[in-house]
């Protein structure tokens, strides 16, 4: 069973707000809670994803005090019974007209908690961000706005060869994961090969049980054990099914390449992407 509680989420969001109204103030537009919230549920290892519209760029200053402040709001992943929070800000003007790459102003979440800790605000090496693809579009399909305008009053919809090629640009990093967010990176690689397939976001359970249809059983015990981890009926343990996770990720991305190769032009696919039912 998940460990965090329904009130504390729910003061943590609203801890968000406060902070983000005393920030931006007038220049805040919209604030959209999106992710697992909306779609699947919140799991024990769930983060609260909120996305932000500003009018403006946030100042350094700014940028402090959004750290100070959510180190103290957010949870810490696995290690606290409160949820991590993963809060992007972008500027309307950077997202809409649509272009792609598109760039955010701010981010806070975990990965980076030793540095926002060690005192580095902005550890980002670049403001270039092709996941904001993938992000605005759940933040139009699937979302409750939670301060401000509709998301389809300042969002554009996202093409869908940006949409693909942020997917593309995601798998590209999850390799790197695999050894030390093993759980997280293989439910990614179910949930990307889910949607390159049926052009639908499902949630990472989900993912995994459309995944599990379609493995060999030799790596069957990989994926159920990571959707046990997510859904809390199992701890985080590997050392016994070590040797699978790597040729599972391989078999899985080998598919998705497959999948990716058969639309040799992202332009040419009409599909609209959908949230799973």
């Amino acid at each position: 069973m998940a460990t965090y509680s329904r009130q504390d989420t729910q003061k943590q969001i609203k801890d968000c707000l406060s902070l983000l109204k005393m920030v931006l103030g007038p220049d805040l537009l919209g604030v959209y809670l999106y992710g697992s919230s909306i779609n699947g549920g919140l799991q024990k290892y769930s983060d609260l994803d909120l996305l932000i519209v500003s009018e403006r760029a946030t100042t350094y200053e700014e940028k402090t005090k959004l750290v100070t402040n959510l180190l103290q709001i957010s949870g810490i992943y696995m290690k606290s019974s409160r949820l991590p929070i993963e809060m992007t800000i972008v500027v309307k003007s950077s997202v809409n007209p649509w272009r792609y790459p598109p760039c955010f102003d701010f981010q806070y979440g975990d990965w980076l908690l030793k540095e926002f800790e060690g005192g580095n605000i902005e550890p980002w090496p670049t403001k270039e961000m092709p996941d904001l693809a993938l992000l605005i579009t759940q933040v139009l399909l699937a979302s409750k706005t939670l301060c401000g305008l509709d998301p389809d009053q300042l969002l554009c919809n996202v093409p869908h060869r940006d949409f693909m090629m942020a997917l593309v640009h995601e798998l590209k990093g999850l390799m790197d994961n695999l050894d030390h967010d093993t759980r997280n990176a293989l439910l990614t690689y179910a949930r990307i090969w889910n949607t390159v397939e049926t052009n639908t976001i499902q949630s990472k359970p989900a993912a995994a049980d459309w995944v599990m249809n379609l493995l060999p059983d030799v790596y069957q015990p990989v994926m159920k054990r990571a959707k046990r981890i997510c859904i809390g009926e199992e701890n985080e343990y590997w050392d016994d099914i070590n040797a699978l996770i790597k040729p599972c990720a391989d078999f899985m991305i080998n598919k998705i390449n497959e999948q990716i190769s058969l639309t040799k032009d992202f332009d040419s696919q009409k599909s609209l992407i959908k949230i799973a039912k």
